[in-house]
């Protein structure tokens, strides 16, 4: 496997155990439908929270979050409505991304960002 998705797998790792040790119940992980892909979809408090995990070696080139762009939030927003629709979830939802940035000795920094984009309707 690429150096770059080891990475990404384990920031989805690292991002997981720590919604749940905030407190989120972890709903799916990896989530497909079509051609989107939702890391994490995590719930709390009536809330459906759908996660971006972006993970990144270094800051050289910006942070992670830089890295989701209108299309990821425009696919996500497709992804989340279907899986609203299988689940019948009539509560509220939000869009999050959590941002690790690697560092030396296996370290890590993490940036949970709440309500990072809503799709345009």
């Amino acid at each position: 496997m690429a150096l770059h998705n080891d990475l990404g797998k384990e920031g989805e790792k690292i991002a997981r155990q720590y919604l749940e040790d905030q407190g989120y119940e972890v709903l799916d992980e990896n989530w497909t439908h079509g051609k989107a892909e939702i890391d994490l979809i995590v719930y709390k408090n009536g809330i459906m929270v759908f996660v971006e995990v972006k993970s990144r070696s270094s800051v050289a080139f910006g942070e992670p979050e830089d890295f989701v762009h209108k299309a990821k939030e425009v696919q996500m927003e497709l992804a989340a409505n279907a899986y609203i629709d299988i689940m019948n979830h009539q509560n509220d939802i939000r869009f999050d991304i959590i941002a690790i940035t690697f560092t030396k000795n296996k370290n890590y920094n993490l940036n949970h960002i709440e309500d990072a984009f809503w799709p345009e309707d």
